[in-house]
């Protein structure tokens, strides 16, 4: 059979970068939160899909993360082969080193698998006092 076009959704997640935009409102302390319901990445184990809801909680400084890049960076993870605990730190990486925030938390609330539910949290930053 042949091999079939990449469609225009495929094409462009695997082009995706994380973005940012000027934060209008740097002077301003405050937060905040983007929720990604629909995170999917394979086990490196049995290569069977696990699936998660992303929280991102952070305080921006002078750049915030702009939403639609963040979709297609998260949709990379779709077909990679990667632990939990990888998959959380490595979005908390990648968000720190794009938009620089005064503080961020990632959390991955993994469904459950084999009896076994598993969350994750990884922080980089200091929180508000």
């Amino acid at each position: 059979m042949p091999k079939s076009k990449p469609k225009p959704g495929q094409e462009a997640i695997a082009r995706a970068r994380l973005e940012v935009v000027e934060n209008r409102y740097p002077h301003r302390d405050y937060e905040i939160d983007i929720s990604l319901p629909e995170f999917t990445c394979l086990c490196p184990i049995s290569g069977y899909p696990d699936f998660a809801v992303i929280h991102v909680k952070y305080r921006p400084d002078r750049t915030i993360i702009e939403l639609k890049s963040l979709k297609l960076y998260i949709n990379q993870f779709r077909d990679r082969e990667v632990f939990h605990e990888e998959a959380v730190n490595c979005i908390l990486e990648d968000l720190a080193a794009a938009c620089k925030p005064r503080w961020i938390r990632v959390t991955g609330d993994f469904n459950p698998r084999g009896n076994v539910k598993t969350v994750v949290t990884a922080e980089h930053g200091e929180p508000a006092r």
